[in-house]
């Protein structure tokens, strides 16, 4: 690797640990804690590449990416952040930055972006204003994360939202399907243009489609859980996007079924999946994202104080509940269950046996969805590892995947079994096939809580 790299975060360990592997490397660095000095250095023509993080002590990094292209067009700039939120990725990509990675971030893989932003020399930028900020509506959004799949799906949307390809939003209920497909239109060149969600009822009638496409005004337009249309509705669908003029809407579609599942057993139009999954985002369930679930209560706290709620905040106790819990409703049963703690617990710290008390008359497991019944689970298995390649858009993921994936099925495992057995753990072992010895240092060593437990019927 070959050149300079300006360095620009407020942290001094990572200034040094950047400085350090890229000096190995064999490039020349500078560092600094503030963003005028880095914008002195880009002014006086220092620098091969800039990575910045976001909030620096005087000022946004990402407001100075437009400063960066207009002194220096081509400088490639490497976003990093902590403020890792799906508004975050999607202004990175507003402002060309040239990658964003969310904190913490894995070295190698910022090495091997920071390698391939120095061999390739950036296009000039284009006349796009970059002056996008997160709107007020767009900053109360839940979609945010800062699980390996939840950063990689923001890097994904940001990519497709000024593309023309159709979007199809895939996920269990209550994930933000819709949330997905409203961001891709507020932060997309048709932000200006309407929205238009489109039920069956709405294409009724020979003047039905017609109707919807003068409403979209070349807006967007989002088919809402599609695999619920009828099979005239599909048709009158496939018929109104091939008779798409030059001033054609985006389309976008969600689904909470498997719709190629569907489409194999006849149930929904092969024509009209295809037109509709030019690409797939595929929202991740909360079971999927575990150490998504704190910083989402936490939020939520937040949005009910907002909004004149009492002041609240998760014991520690309370929290490894939250934490705990299967979430079937995902972020929508979540919200639910803490705007109802947010009014019901009786102090300011929200209790364990409060948070029993709301989780007690709530589901805890429903089937993954309609389109995975009899599937096997090595299938299944299959599917969610294909999807977490996919959603690193061709990048690969951060080394160490094997052991990184076994601690990730090992975990729920053990803990199902704990439950199926009440907690008993001699049986937990005989079940599991191991040693009572090994099943409690793989407890230990999965920090795995061990309490009196309900046995699964």
């Amino acid at each position: 690797m070959d050149g300079t790299v300006l360095v620009a975060d407020d942290d001094r360990t990572i200034r040094t640990v950047l400085t350090q592997a890229l000096t190995r490397a064999g490039c020349k660095v500078h560092a600094t804690s503030s963003l005028v000095t880095l914008m002195r250095w880009v002014e006086e023509g220092k620098g091969d590449l800039v990575i910045s993080d976001v909030m620096m002590p005087d000022g946004n990094g990402l407001e100075q990416l437009p400063l960066i292209a207009a002194a220096r067009p081509g400088l490639p700039v490497i976003v990093i952040s902590a403020q890792n939120t799906i508004m975050t990725a999607i202004q990175a990509a507003e402002a060309e930055a040239y990658d964003y990675l969310p904190k913490p971030f894995d070295l190698p893989d910022l090495m091997k972006r920071a390698a391939r932003a120095l061999e390739v020399k950036r296009r000039a930028p284009t006349t796009r204003s970059p002056d996008i900020r997160a709107t007020e509506q767009g900053g109360d959004l839940p979609l945010v994360g800062r699980t390996a799949v939840m950063q990689a799906l923001y890097r994904l949307v940001a990519r497709v939202m000024n593309t023309q390809l159709a979007v199809l939003i895939t996920g269990e209920s209550g994930t933000g399907k819709s949330l997905i497909a409203r961001a891709v239109h507020d932060f997309s060149d048709r932000r200006s243009l309407p929205f238009i969600v489109v039920s069956a009822g709405d294409l009724a009638g020979m003047d039905g489609p017609s109707t919807v496409l003068s409403r979209a005004k070349g807006g967007s337009i989002l088919f809402d859980e599609v695999s619920d249309l009828t099979d005239d509705a599909q048709a009158r669908i496939v018929r109104m996007l091939d008779s798409l003029g030059d001033n054609a809407p985006r389309i976008m579609a969600t689904s909470q079924s498997d719709l190629m599942a569907r489409m194999e057993e006849g149930r929904f139009r092969e024509d009209l999946f295809y037109r509709l999954s030019g690409v797939t985002v595929d929202v991740p369930s909360l079971r999927e994202r575990v150490d998504d679930i704190p910083l989402l209560a936490e939020h939520f706290l937040v949005r009910a104080e907002r909004d004149g709620a009492p002041v609240r905040r998760f014991g520690d106790a309370a929290l490894d509940l939250v934490r705990a819990y299967s979430w079937p409703g995902n972020v929508r049963q979540l919200e639910n269950a803490v705007r109802r703690l947010v009014f019901t617990s009786a102090e300011e710290e929200i209790t364990r046996s409060e948070v029993e008390t709301v989780l007690g008359n709530q589901p805890a497991i429903e089937p993954l969805r309609s389109g995975s019944e009899g599937e096997k689970l090595s299938a299944s298995v299959g599917k969610h590892l294909r999807r977490y390649f996919d959603l690193h858009g061709g990048v690969l993921p951060p080394p160490g995947l094997y052991n990184r994936i076994l601690k990730e099925v090992e975990g729920p495992l053990i803990e199902i079994a704990l439950d199926a057995t009440g907690g008993n753990q001699a049986k937990c072992a005989d079940l599991l096939g191991i040693n009572r010895n090994t099943l409690r240092k793989k407890i230990t060593d999965l920090d795995i809580r061990v309490t009196r437990r309900r046995k699964l019927m």
